[in-house]
């Protein structure tokens, strides 16, 4: 389970994430909806301890992620915005050390490798440095780390950026497939991605929650989001000046 409580963060005097509160249940994917600059990665990197708030608390699967860190993070697997790094690194080495730094080895890393390597369809791939993947393939890659060690959370910030329509269906077969048994958070200003896969949508704007709902809650007529979404975000336009 993913909890977060009042958490709040700033840089400089800006409040970027203002009062965020929220769980999330084994079983359920959930939408963090937002505009460029909601907080929405923000939020992400408090969530996985990789920033420490001003103040509230967050929480996977019972361990705080400030007191007992290593312990939360060993919960979970994350998919960070605009992947990149290890350039020297072929994908098959790069999952053989993201493995041993989750402490597998052995047999259990190589079979895990080829395991995961064949659900994402990423086994052509194993022999190639990561510099010389396309921005499709490299996202790929680090999908494949996110779900090497079979997490039961797993939290994805723009899981399908970059990928051509294919593959995002691919992705989005694979969250389906694995959430049953896994908490998911997916953090994504495609309001499509909601609408495929999500049986929850939080919605946050200037760093404060806005709406939280099911899709269908928040959907028009037509079953959409768009209209609700650009209804509840339109004050962080404003806000920033865009029209």
């Amino acid at each position: 389970m993913i909890e977060a409580r009042n958490l709040r963060m700033t840089f400089g005097a800006r409040p970027v994430v203002d009062d965020v509160s929220f769980t999330v249940e084994t079983g359920s994917v959930v939408g963090f909806l937002g505009p460029n600059g909601a907080g929405k990665s923000t939020t992400m990197r408090l969530l996985t301890g990789y920033l420490t708030p001003v103040s509230g608390t967050a929480a996977i699967c019972g361990h705080d992620v400030v007191r007992d860190r290593r312990a939360a993070q060993a919960c979970f697997g994350y998919l960070p915005e605009a992947v990149g790094g290890f350039p020297n690194l072929t994908v098959g080495e790069f999952l053989a050390f993201c493995g041993e730094a989750r402490g597998m080895g052995g047999t259990r890393l190589t079979a895990a490798v080829a395991k995961v390597c064949e659900r994402i369809e990423l086994t052509s791939a194993l022999d190639i440095p990561m510099r010389e993947l396309s921005k499709g393939w490299r996202q790929r890659a680090w999908l494949a780390q996110a779900i090497l060690h079979e997490p039961p959370v797993l939290i994805m910030d723009e899981p399908t950026d970059g990928l051509d329509p294919n593959q995002k269906e691919h992705v989005r077969d694979l969250i389906r497939t694995v959430a049953p048994m896994t908490t998911i958070l997916i953090s994504t200003h495609i309001l499509e991605e909601a609408e495929e896969i999500c049986s929850r949508a939080i919605v946050i704007a200037a760093g404060r929650i806005v709406a939280d709902d099911t899709p269908a809650g928040l959907a028009d007529a037509r079953g959409r989001l768009a209209g609700a979404f650009r209804d509840l975000t339109a004050s962080q336009g404003a806000a920033d000046g865009r029209p």
